[in-house]
């Protein structure tokens, strides 16, 4: 991109960029639900007991390179610039994701799984900050919903790809996917509000990307805590619901094998389109938390609605899956408030660390639903009722944390925390 291009055509570089990726992100991201069962079997792992702790053991790991990449990669962007961040995040994942196809034993997987979730943290906070700043208060909703919906298209292109490819070889994709969209990287400007930032930070002796400040004061730990639990429901579904589907299905007696790539399909096939309609319903109403209410109510309804009809076939399942999907399409939202929610010296280290916080948050809610399932020897409750139970469990808190965060779609973004 030359230098004297128009202003428009630079913010519209910047949002295409970012929406591309976290298209890439959101690919590599779900790619190990999808490869979890034949990555595993090629790696001597048969036991279907042992394939599932396993696979749990490995998301883990790779949710908490998420949670310590988020942390640092949103003090990147608060310190080096929002650019910078989001196309080091790419480098790190794209690379990480290509050795993922040579691993030849678990405790490869395990580094590389960690390498390439720390990497995989960067990306949406830094590409969502940058568009936030870029675009003007009314277009802010737009741009991100663009962004969210564009990348989570790289969910449904992992389930197509999964289908048709071994699971080496999409790994292999997706990174050269990330590796090629670097391309880009010399069109993307840096935030106007993050350089006036540094000069106006310096002047007032106020840190930049301190992620301590999200601890102090107490209430701006409680904004930030209620921001994460707002979005945790989320994760619940694509962290126990997507993931653990093949699992589910049996336990709903579903005599055909539930396909985890067709999973996924359908089930981000059905975020995209909720991310759309909550990102113009947000523009229409003028509200991110009413949005989102009316996104978290329609969760738990879509879950009571699965479990009804789901056991009647795989098909059905599938089905059921998309509309549980697209009410969890409040992401995009998400995702914004967040931003909205912190000053600009602290905005990156928010918008980046709240979304892996809320994936993280599935290492806990993954735990407790296997507890309460229990094992062959101490056996727990059913599957079923232990995946709605504590599926509307986390729909009521995160209904609680968006009652109390504080409307954002109004506001000024040029301002510090002190």
């Amino acid at each position: 991109m030359a230098p004297s291009a128009s202003p428009n055509t630079r913010v519209q570089l910047a949002v295409l960029v970012a929406a591309l990726g976290y298209f890439v992100d959101l690919f590599d991201l779900v790619l190990f639900s999808i490869v979890r069962v034949p990555s595993l079997k090629a790696l001597g792992v048969t036991d279907p007991d042992a394939l599932r702790t396993v696979g749990k053991h490995l998301l883990d790991i790779q949710l908490i390179g998420m949670l310590l990449g988020g942390i640092a990669f949103g003090v990147l962007g608060d310190r080096i610039g929002r650019t910078k961040t989001l196309f080091g995040s790419i480098f790190l994942y794209s690379i990480a994701n290509i050795l993922n196809a040579f691993v030849t034993d678990v405790s490869q997987y395990e580094i590389l799984r960690f390498v390439a979730g720390f990497g995989l943290a960067g990306e949406l906070g830094a590409g969502i900050t940058l568009v936030a700043e870029i675009l003007p208060t009314a277009k802010r909703g737009i741009g991100t919903t663009v962004v969210a919906s564009v990348g989570l298209m790289g969910a449904v292109a992992a389930g197509l790809v999964g289908s048709a490819f071994a699971w080496n070889h999409c790994y292999l994709i997706g990174g050269s996917l990330g590796l090629a969209l670097l391309l880009l990287r010399v069109g993307v400007a840096e935030s106007g509000l993050f350089e006036e930032s540094k000069v106006k930070a310096a002047e007032r002796g106020v840190s930049r990307g301190n992620p301590l400040q999200l601890l102090w004061p107490p209430r701006r730990l409680a904004r930030f805590s209620l921001v994460v639990l707002s979005a945790m429901p989320i994760w619940f579904v694509g962290g126990v619901m997507f993931i653990f589907a093949p699992e589910i299905g049996r336990a709903m007696g579903i005599a055909e094998p539930i396909m985890p790539a067709k999973v996924i399909f359908w089930a981000y096939l059905g975020v995209v389109l909720g991310d759309i309609a909550s990102g113009t319903i947000s523009q229409l109403v003028q509200s991110r938390t009413r949005t989102m209410l009316g996104f978290l109510a329609g969760l738990a309804a879509s879950i009571a609605l699965f479990f009804a009809v789901a056991p009647r076939g795989a098909q059905e399942f599938y089905w059921m899956m998309s509309l549980v999907g697209a009410a969890t399409g409040y992401w995009a939202i998400f995702v914004t408030t967040a931003s909205e929610q912190f000053g600009t010296n602290l905005r990156a280290t928010a918008a980046t660390s709240a979304p892996n916080f809320v994936r993280a948050m599935a290492v806990p809610i993954t735990s407790i639903w296997l507890a309460l399932i229990g094992t062959a020897d101490a056996p727990g409750i059913d599957t079923v009722t232990a995946t709605w139970v504590l599926g509307i469990c986390c729909v009521s808190i995160g209904m609680i944390a968006t009652l109390a965060l504080d409307e954002t779609f109004h506001r000024d973004l040029d301002y510090l925390e002190h």
